[in-house]
Parts: structure tokens; C-alpha cells; sequence
């Protein structure tokens, strides 16, 4: 056991806290939910990006390479001035949802290069400009820019010719877990020297002023290289330089509140404002000021100490470069034990970067909806105060917890579907911190007490595809094949609060009770030819073949979750029985007996589509050729025959209740059949519908790319769908890149990219298919290339395609940077990954929020399992972790 896998024991066992303090600072608090207290709803510009560096936050604080503890009252980051900027850079800068062509956008350059779990070891890297920002300039160029226009990036502007910036590489190790060391590195990348100010930052949260008599944590000057930070409950933490530096302090308070206020250091640096900080050197805020001059070519390096350990000891920087040099050694070791060795040197950096950008996207996140909602002036059962005000149904939510994000800039809030992608890369470096990602959701806290999980901040009523039963399956069945035993409390718990889901879904979303879903959106964005969370124009509602193929799969899931605990408590059996009842019946639906006008699956296209229902009774089918369509064939899972036959009793009244139903099963794969290799197959789809709707899914001119599988056929590049209603033309065409309407902000398109969460669950349903038909069934692939590949083949293929993206090519090229040369060729930039949103179908190349590692960092976790794994080995682990859950089962007996 390496010694972060012993540190990682530690925290299970409780004897050490060593997630105490981790990068849980947000890239960015302005312009969210929690901080909008005005009247029309519109975040962004209630708290802006301008405001942001004199106005105190009320929820949350954001920082550049921040550090703070797991409730985030004492948080530590770092601030620069290059002696051009009109402002001191304490965070990150990016266009707002109105001012981005393509919606909110992050226009710096920023890297999570190394984290480990437990924060031992972190490195992150900034490239900051040695001209004046440009932020003026990007937004009035974005500004003139429409949505069939690339975005204006700052490489654009031309703030990095000659190279005139500075890498600025931050550090961090643990020499215990109140112990943070922090190492700055500057290194001059410009053909001249050139000047920077350097400012580690240390400040409270401010949650004094909104609690009347509320206790005040105070910052104060200890010497001249040295502070002390109390807090509020009375234990301190001391903060050192290794040579001296100026110190400024001031309050973490709004401009206009007192005399030293949130903005005092810019208005020092910047402005010349001597008055603007405490010279009692006290406050609630401070700063380390360093002033550098740097040659061309040189890196200069500061070192700085934060510890509760040494109390009011003077810290020691002696052991700081052997502690420093230990931590990376340890963290080099344990991605060597959790990465495959036969993964080549490219992929090891690609795979450990997705899984460090992870764990540096973790924040510290607050909302007590109650008390938001009575700031506001929403009073409980006053109707009329509570109109136009967000979640107002979410009243009992209470978060303070450290949670994955899916971008802490563009997205630094939690969703909980891109969550449940997140703990699948999570479970490879740390089980026990994505188990407590899953907890969370299903929480009374989080969870509504009508059974739904809540979205995301903007609105929580929003639904999400139910995925959170098949995530915790996974890191369940990834810990048990790990250790050798799963973790049934964890597996127990979570099956009762998704009963809970399970059972909000059939009674919400079930319109007329024919196990047909709605859901609106469901996290597909602008994939529908409408606006699937408006009121349709045609009037009507939309039975949702994507929505009702989620369904299908948490049946799935939650059946064999309770195959899983009926092993132990024989209890469970029966609710295996209700989830494969609801599955048939949910799958007899899409696809009824006889060839109907009134079903999703349109036998003449071998595909599925969504259901207009008019409000005249009529019904027809939305041809749009999309992942909506190829959802079904994602609805599939195997169970192990020997599983069953423990429980022949409840398997005879099953069989007596197909028999009896025939069209429950009439238009599906047959779920009594045993397979070749002793397993049953649950699919809404027989061999002959799998077979016609892997052609399409594996064509390069639908569905297939040299890059992974894309949201839409691009069949609708020529031949796009349109429908006029009332006058008005609704269309869908192939668009590989960013979106080209203004639905949903124009931020997000699901009309061609490839985006990682669907391709894994593609990836993933052509695995469990192959676990059923074996290495017999082939299949074209690519479609009508003449190669026939058995679908464990075909899943390592588009697994190779999806990872391709950050790979260097035979030209030394990664697809993900595009076309930038600096991107590509420049040895300080092209290995720096960015693990972005989704990308361009055709070509690759990155779009959307660029550091969105939340699900893209599943590269990882793909990458592995086929270095791991071949297609007879694949076959033989199921059966050995069949024969696994019969002896557990008997050794209970």
C-alpha cells in the first residue's frame, strides 16, 4: 500500500483528517444563483464580474488556485499584477451567457496539471499576459459575433505575441492535514525581463455580517514574515513567508461599509492608495506582496507556510523542499498503481491529467434555500412574494458540502446527472469520496420530499435523466471486484431513496399512465426540434423516446440492485420481480404489437424517435435521426443465470406472468432466454432491431466519427428536418460545432458533437450486449467497410475514437486543440490538456466550457478498462463474479 492509498485509510477510519484542506474554492461565486437578490432573475447581471472585486459574496468565495477548508471559512489563493492590468488578478475573467457568441465563457489560460485525493500533492498552472488584458476587447468583439461565428479568444486578441507572458506554476504540499505548504514558480516565457507582483492572499469568508452578533475572525501581522489567522471559534492558523515581504491587510467587507474593504489591495497596487489598507495590519483579509523583476527566460520562486499545527511556533522551511519533492514522489506512485502499466507514456498524461483536473473541481458549496428564500421576501404561503423567485419549492434544501463540479467557472454548481458521470472517473482514485457523491443527492437535504432529486441552482424543478441508480451500481460492482466485497449498507441506503425517484418519475412523468416519460430537456439540451421544456407550438405533448429509455435502464438497474441485496435478505426478491414487470412494460410500449403510427420504434427506419401527440388525438413521429434515438439501445443489461436460479420460485411466477401477458415481450428481446454464456439479457431490443440500429450507429456518414459517436446523424447535413407550424419553421441540421440557435442560451448543442457522457453508456450497452451474445456475434465496422468486429471489438474501437481526441496523431497533432498552433506545437502549451465540454463532430476539436473534466475526465476511466481488459477476459469476469455472489449467498445460509 503506497502512502496516499494509507492517507486515503485514514480518512475512512478517522484517524487523520486529510481532506480538511483542498482546492474547494470556486473559479468564480459572481453571477450565480446564490448571489442574485435581484427582481428579474437574472444572475449575471445582479453580481457581476466588475463588482466582484469590491463587493463582498454572501454564499461562497472564488480564487485563483484556491485552497480552503471543507467549510470554507479561511480560504488562501494567489493574486498577480503584471503593472499594465486596469485591475489586480484575483480571478478568473470570461464573458457572461449575453455576452459570448456561444454563451459564457472563460477567455484565460489555466491548467490542473496534478492532484491527488487527498490534496497532498497539487499542481496548477496560470499564463498570465504581460501586456494589459484585453477585456474590453473581447467583449466588444464577442459582441459583434453571431452564432455561426467562432468565438474571439484571447489568443485572438494577440496579448501572447513573442511570448510575452509568465507561466505561473503553484505548488501545494501537505505536511500534515493542517499543514499547506505553497511554492510559487514564475518563469519570465517574454524575450526581455519583466515585472510581476506577486500576492498570496489569505482571507475569511464573510459570515459575520449576515448573522446580527455573529463572532469576527481576525488576521494580524505576527512579524515581519509571519500572520496569524483566528478564527471565529478560537483556534489559529499561522501563515509565513520564507523571506520577508510586505504585508496589507483589510476587511473581507463591500466597498462603502468602512474604511478597508474587499477591493483595499488593488486600490494599494493599482491606484497608489497607501490609505486604502489597515496599517494596524489587522482585518479580515491579508496579503504577502512581493515585487519581482525577472530576466528573460528566468523562473523566480516563493515560498510560503500555512499551519495549524505549529500554532504560534515560528514554521520551518527546512524540510519544505523535501516535503515538497516526497509529495510528488508519492503522488507519481500512486497514479502508477491506479493507471494501467501498458498504457503508453501519452495516455498515462492525458489519463492523470482528467483525473487531477476531477479532484481539482471539487467546491465547497452552500445554499440554505430557506433562508435565501426569507432574504428575499418569500414568505411561506404568501403566493404573491413568491412569484418570479427561483426554487421556491426547494425550501427544505440545506447544502454545505464539498461537491463535484462539472466546470468551477463556467458551471460552478452541481448537476446532478453530470454528478453521477463524475463519480465513474471518481471511484479510479478515490471510492470512498464518490460513494459520498451519490449520498449526497439522495439526502433529505437534497433530495425534495416528493422524491425528486434536484437539478441544479438555476432550477432545481428541472429534470435530469435518472442515471443516479446506474452510477451507484457501478461504484459498487468497481469496489467489489476491487476488494473483493461490496459495500451493501451503501448499496441498501441508496436503493431506498431511488425507490423514492423511481416512484416520482412513474407518478410525474407517466402523463397517462402508459409507461411512456416525458422530462422535457433531460440534459440534451437543443437536441429536439422544439424547445422539449416549453409548451409545444402544435400544441399537444411529446412522448419522449429518450425519456422512456431512461426508465427502461433504472428498471435495470434497480433490479439488479435488488438481485444484489436479496443475496443477503431474500426480501428484496420481490422488488426484483416489480422493477422486471415495469421494464417489459415500459419496453412493450415504445415498440407495440403490429406495426403502429401510435410507437416510437419506426419499423421502415430501424430507429426510434419521439412521439408528437396533437391535441386532436393524431400522433406522429419526429424523424430526427439523434441520441435520443440510440437511448434504447443504451437500455440494456445482463443478469447471470446462476443469480437467478437461486430464487426458482419467484422465477416460475414470473414466466406464468409473461406467459400470461405475451405482449409484453412480443416486440423485445425475450428476458427468460438464457444466453450462450450463462446469462439473460434485459433489452428493449431483439437481435434483429440491435442489428439494424448498430448500422447507423457505426456509419461515418450518420452517427459514427473518427472521434467517438455523435449527438446527431449527420445524414441531416443534406437532408435537414423541417416542420412548419402556424406559419413558422422549425428545423434540425447537422451542426458539429457550436450551437447555431439561440435555444438554451446558445450555449449548448446536441445537433452533431460528441460529448462523453453518452458515448460511455454507448460504450457500456455494447459491452453488456457482448456479455450476453459473446464473441460470435460480428458486426460491420465501420458500416459497409467490410470488417466485422465481435461488440466488445466495436466498444474498444469507439472507445480508441473518444480517446484520440487528446492523443497526439502520426502528424504529433491533438485533435482537441484544433487549429491553434499554440495549441499544438509550442512545448510549454501542447501537453497542458483541457478537458472541454463536447467536440466537434467531425474534426474533434474542443467547444463549450473548457475545463468541464467532471464527465469528459471519463477518458480515464475508458483508457484503462481496455488496458485491462480483452473480450475473453471480459466474458470470464462475469462468470467468476456470478460464481462470487452464489458463495457469498451460501456462506449466509
Amino acid at each position: 500500500m503506497n502512502a496516499e492509498q494509507i492517507r486515503l485509510q485514514e480518512i475512512v477510519s478517522q484517524k487523520q483528517p486529510w481532506r480538511k484542506w483542498g482546492p474547494y474554492l470556486s473559479e468564480r461565486q459572481w453571477g450565480t444563483v446564490r448571489e442574485d437578490y435581484g427582481n428579474d432573475g437574472n444572475s449575471w447581471n445582479y453580481f457581476t464580474f466588475e463588482e466582484s472585486h469590491y463587493r463582498a459574496y454572501r454564499w461562497g468565495e472564488d480564487g485563483l488556485a484556491g485552497q480552503c477548508d471543507e467549510k470554507q471559512h479561511l480560504c488562501l489563493c494567489l493574486a498577480l499584477w503584471n503593472g499594465a492590468d486596469p485591475v489586480l488578478k484575483e480571478r478568473l475573467f470570461g464573458l457572461t451567457n449575453s455576452q459570448g457568441n456561444h454563451g459564457e465563457d472563460v477567455k484565460e489560460y489555466y491548467y490542473y496539471l496534478d492532484n491527488t485525493p487527498t490534496h497532498s500533492y497539487q499542481k496548477f498552472l496560470y499564463k498570465y499576459p504581460q501586456r494589459r488584458y484585453p477585456y474590453q476587447e473581447l467583449l466588444e468583439v464577442s459582441r459583434q459575433r453571431g452564432y455561426h461565428d467562432f468565438e474571439y479568444e484571447l489568443l485572438d486578441t494577440g496579448v501572447f505575441q513573442d511570448d510575452r507572458y509568465f507561466d505561473v506554476l503553484v505548488e501545494y504540499a501537505k505536511g500534515g492535514p493542517e499543514d499547506l505548504l505553497m511554492e510559487i514558480s514564475v518563469t519570465n516565457r517574454g524575450p526581455s525581463a519583466a515585472s510581476l507582483d506577486v500576492l498570496p492572499t489569505l482571507w475569511f469568508r464573510n459570515t459575520w455580517t449576515p448573522k446580527e452578533g455573529a463572532s469576527r475572525p481576525l488576521i494580524q501581522t505576527l512579524s515581519s514574515r509571519a500572520m496569524q489567522a483566528t478564527y471565529a471559534e478560537g483556534h489559529s492558523m499561522r501563515f509565513e513567508a520564507e523571506v520577508e515581504a510586505q504585508q496589507l491587510f483589510t476587511e473581507n467587507e463591500t466597498r462603502g461599509s468602512g474604511p478597508f474593504t474587499k477591493g483595499a489591495f488593488h486600490q494599494r497596487l493599482i491606484d497608489g492608495q497607501q490609505e486604502a489598507v489597515n496599517p494596524r495590519n489587522l482585518g479580515t483579509k491579508a496579503a504577502f506582496w512581493s515585487h519581482l523583476e525577472i530576466p528573460a527566460g528566468h523562473t523566480h520562486s516563493l515560498r510560503f507556510r500555512l499551519s495549524r499545527e505549529a500554532g504560534k511556533k515560528k514554521l520551518t522551511f527546512k524540510d519544505f523542499q523535501s516535503t515538497l519533492a516526497s509529495r510528488k514522489l508519492e503522488a507519481d506512485e500512486f497514479y502508477r498503481s491506479r493507471l494501467a502499466p501498458s498504457l503508453s507514456e501519452d495516455q498515462r498524461n492525458v489519463a492523470r491529467q482528467a483525473l487531477s483536473g476531477m479532484l481539482w473541481s471539487k467546491q465547497y458549496y452552500e445554499y440554505n434555500l430557506h433562508t435565501w428564500l426569507r432574504e428575499h421576501r418569500a414568505k411561506y404561503g404568501e403566493k404573491w412574494l413568491l412569484q418570479g423567485v427561483r426554487n421556491r419549492g426547494w425550501r427544505h434544501m440545506v447544502n454545505r458540502d464539498i461537491i463535484s463540479m462539472p466546470d468551477k467557472w463556467e458551471y460552478p454548481w452541481y448537476a446532478a446527472w453530470d454528478l453521477a458521470f463524475h463519480t465513474v472517473s471518481l471511484a479510479v482514485v478515490d471510492l470512498d469520496f464518490a460513494k459520498r457523491q451519490l449520498h449526497f443527492m439522495m439526502r433529505e437535504v437534497y433530495l425534495h420530499p416528493n422524491g425528486q432529486l434536484p437539478a441544479y441552482e438555476w432550477n432545481f424543478s428541472d429534470v435530469n435523466p435518472p442515471v443516479h441508480a446506474w452510477a451507484t451500481l457501478y461504484v459498487y460492482f468497481y469496489e467489489k471486484n476491487l476488494t473483493g466485497k461490496g459495500d451493501l449498507d451503501f448499496l441498501k441506503a441508496a436503493f431506498h431513496k431511488l425507490l423514492l425517484n423511481f416512484t416520482w418519475w412513474v407518478n410525474r412523468k407517466d402523463r397517462n399512465g402508459q409507461n411512456v416519460f416525458e422530462g422535457g430537456f433531460l440534459g440534451l439540451d437543443n437536441i429536439g426540434v422544439f424547445d422539449r421544456s416549453s409548451p409545444l407550438p402544435t400544441g399537444g405533448f411529446l412522448e419522449q423516446a429518450d425519456g422512456t429509455a431512461w426508465m427502461c435502464l433504472f428498471c435495470q438497474n434497480m433490479l439488479e440492485m435488488s438481485l444484489e441485496l436479496a443475496n443477503l435478505d431474500e426480501n428484496y426478491i420481490e422488488m426484483s420481480t416489480k422493477f422486471l414487470e415495469h421494464f417489459t412494460w415500459i419496453a412493450a410500449a415504445m415498440d407495440k404489437m403490429g406495426d403502429r403510427e401510435d410507437e416510437m420504434w419506426d419499423e421502415q427506419d430501424g430507429f426510434f424517435y419521439d412521439l408528437l401527440r396533437l391535441p386532436n388525438g393524431e400522433s406522429s413521429r419526429l424523424r430526427v435521426r439523434s441520441m435520443v434515438g440510440l437511448l434504447p439501445f443504451c437500455a440494456a443489461s445482463t443478469v447471470d443465470h446462476s443469480l437467478v436460479t437461486r430464487f426458482s420460485g419467484e422465477r416460475s411466477r414470473v414466466a406464468q406472468r409473461l406467459d400470461e401477458n405475451p405482449e409484453m415481450v412480443a416486440n423485445m428481446h425475450d428476458p427468460r432466454t438464457v444466453g450462450p454464456h450463462g446469462r439473460h439479457l434485459l433489452s428493449i431490443l431483439d437481435e434483429k432491431k440491435l442489428r439494424r440500429i448498430l448500422v447507423p450507429l457505426l456509419d461515418p456518414d450518420e452517427f459514427l466519427s473518427d472521434f467517438g459517436i455523435r449527438s446527431l446523424s449527420r445524414y441531416h447535413q443534406n437532408h435537414p428536418f423541417v416542420m412548419n407550424v402556424n406559419g413558422q419553421e422549425f428545423r434540425v441540421d447537422y451542426a458539429p460545432a457550436e450551437s447555431t440557435s439561440g435555444m438554451f442560451g446558445g450555449n449548448s448543442n446536441w445537433r452533431g458533437p460528441i460529448w462523453f457522457p453518452v458515448n460511455i453508456l454507448i460504450v457500456r450497452a455494447l459491452l453488456s450486449y457482448h456479455g450476453y451474445y459473446g464473441e460470435e456475434f460480428k458486426v460491420e465496422c465501420p458500416t459497409g467497410s467490410g470488417n466485422l468486429m465481435n461488440l466488445y471489438e466495436v466498444a474498444r474501437e469507439i472507445s480508441g475514437r473518444l480517446s484520440s481526441i487528446f492523443l497526439r496523431n502520426s502528424r504529433g497533432q491533438r485533435p482537441v486543440f484544433g487549429g491553434s498552433r499554440k495549441f499544438q506545437d509550442d512545448p510549454h502549451w501542447r501537453d497542458h490538456m483541457l478537458f472541454y465540454e463536447y467536440f466537434h463532430g467531425d474534426n474533434g476539436a474542443g467547444l463549450g466550457a473548457s475545463h468541464q473534466t467532471g464527465w469528459t475526465g471519463l477518458v480515464a476511466p475508458l483508457m484503462n478498462l481496455f488496458a485491462h481488459t480483452s473480450s475473453q477476459d471480459f466474458l470470464e469476469r462475469g462468470r467468476a463474479a456470478a460464481a462470487y455472489r452464489e458463495s457469498e449467498g451460501r456462506a449466509k445460509q
